[in-house]
């Protein structure tokens, strides 16, 4: 079994409630560093505007690259639902290392800032989920615009989209997250994308 997401972007508006319940769960400190990202992707001049919300964390690849990377295999995969987890006794620190981070292309690895910190990153809330609950973002989305379960009935509940604004689906690496994606039909350009962290 592979664990994945779902992410409506046509009802996400960017609120950032998932990232700030996700650093409370998680007491990931006061800052730049978080589990989760949420970019926000502004095309086209005004009065002609498309705008659209991203969610980025990490997607608990079938072929995660941060898992080869590593020199030390402190990242690994699961078997039985695929998670990918890192083991903070191993891991080298992101000041000494940083292979992980360099390798993944969704930014997923992260670090808080202290001496050689060491690599941090969604994982899914596995303690929440052994407990039969979801994790703390689909909880804290108001908009129901995320959801977690098993990939492969996710696909059967919401269809297999894999593009969506502001991502690039890796078929090498095979992120598990599937879209409802905000569609620009007129096909604008980007003007600017802003990625919003952790915050203070």
């Amino acid at each position: 079994m592979q664990m994945g997401f779902y992410f409506n972007q046509e009802l996400c508006w960017h609120c950032s409630a998932c990232l700030v319940a996700c650093k409370d769960w998680h007491d990931v400190p006061p800052g730049p560093g978080s589990y989760i990202r949420i970019a926000v992707i502004e095309k086209g001049k005004f009065p002609d505007v498309f705008m659209a919300a991203m969610f980025h964390t990490c997607y608990h690849c079938a072929e995660p690259a941060c898992v080869e990377a590593c020199p030390v295999e402190a990242i690994t995969k699961r078997e039985e639902d695929g998670i990918v987890v890192v083991d903070p006794e191993e891991c080298l620190g992101m000041d000494n290392c940083g292979a992980c981070k360099d390798q993944c292309p969704y930014g997923a690895p992260q670090s808080i800032d202290v001496e050689d910190a060491k690599m941090q990153k969604c994982d899914l809330c596995q303690d929440r989920l052994s407990a039969g609950k979801d994790p703390i973002c689909v909880g804290a989305c108001n908009t129901f615009a995320i959801a977690v379960g098993p990939l492969d009935e996710l696909r059967k509940k919401y269809g297999d989209v894999r593009q969506a604004e502001g991502f690039e689906y890796d078929e090498a690496l095979s992120p598990s997250i599937i879209f409802k994606p905000m569609i620009d039909k007129k096909n604008r350009t980007v003007q600017k994308t802003l990625m919003i962290p952790g915050g203070n």
